[in-house]
């Protein structure tokens, strides 16, 4: 682990890279992106995650991280079958893949417990034109069965794998949560009613303090996950961050008033943002029916964070 100067340069420096960049793929490279992921994936994961959520542009730096979870070197024009929206697991003919997908020669497909390549020209690859359909989300589907060539991994058939990505993605709608309630405290400041910013009204410094606390709580659920990594805890990290981004929406959109829910305010850029995340390897709801249902069935509490 890097110690805290270490840390907060590089936070610094992917920060400053990242800032007024729609496509971050190219900054990231210049910045020694797959270098970071191999000497230190947990900070480089944390830091250009969270950058990425802040800066709200659009990356593929989600299929180097699946790739390296399962033990294979990241590769430009290598892409990754991503699970279905709404869905953590990615055994079938369809999914979804980043921006990669524009030029990838190959896509990386688990199919029945296997892991392989398969030509990306096999496969039926469209831009998805969605609620956001500036972050390069394309869906993907495989008609026929691929003849998969089998590849040696590392992990235990992808559970690795999808507990990075979903940590991942937990650290970049930490991000954008950050700056939804940012954008609400300065509208707050300078926004003047009754002769006095509305930042000073009882009703505003609530929803503020509330969306502050959901924010930091999942900060500390993601230190959780990085300390006890596993798939558990990425879950609650994912489940916590896709309640955490409604939560400080919902409060920052009403702080904004009228302005929040038109396009001429940067911060419906930042909930279109997250609305699609929370679907991507497992919506909130999901995956906390399914935590509930795995600790049913154990009858057990696991004790997480020792307190």
């Amino acid at each position: 682990m890097m110690d805290a100067a270490d840390r907060a340069l590089l936070a610094t420096s992917v920060g400053d890279a990242l800032t007024d960049v729609t496509e971050a793929d190219p900054a990231l490279a210049g910045l020694g992106w797959t270098d970071m992921l191999a000497a230190e994936p947990d900070d480089a994961v944390a830091i250009v995650f969270t950058a990425l959520g802040r800066t709200n542009a659009t990356s593929s730096a989600l299929d180097d991280v699946v790739v390296r979870a399962l033990g294979l070197p990241p590769r430009d024009d290598l892409a990754v079958l991503l699970p279905p929206f709404g869905s953590a697991t990615t055994d079938g003919p369809t999914g979804l893949t980043t921006l990669r997908a524009r030029t990838a020669t190959e896509l990386l497909v688990r199919r029945e417990g296997r892991v392989g390549t398969v030509p990306i020209g096999d496969a039926d690859v469209e831009p998805v034109r969605g609620i956001d359909p500036t972050a390069g989300i394309h869906r993907v589907r495989i008609d026929a069965d691929p003849a998969c060539a089998a590849i040696p991994t590392e992990g235990d058939d992808g559970a690795d794998a999808t507990a990075w990505a979903q940590r991942a993605l937990a650290h970049q709608m930490s991000g954008a949560a950050r700056v939804m309630l940012d954008l609400a405290r300065e509208h707050a400041l300078a926004r003047a009613q009754f002769g006095r910013p509305v930042a000073q009204f009882q009703a505003v410094r609530h929803r503020l303090a509330d969306a502050l606390v959901a924010a930091e709580a999942l900060d500390a659920t993601l230190d959780a996950a990085a300390d006890a990594p596993g798939r558990l805890t990425a879950q609650l990290a994912k489940a916590t961050a896709g309640r955490t981004v409604r939560t400080v929406a919902g409060h920052a959109q009403q702080v904004l008033a009228g302005i929040g829910f038109t396009t001429d305010h940067p911060f419906h850029r930042f909930l279109k943002r997250t609305m699609l995340l929370d679907g991507v390897f497992g919506s909130s709801d999901d995956l906390a029916v399914a935590i509930g249902h795995e600790l049913l069935a154990a009858r057990a509490v696991p004790t997480l964070i020792d307190l």
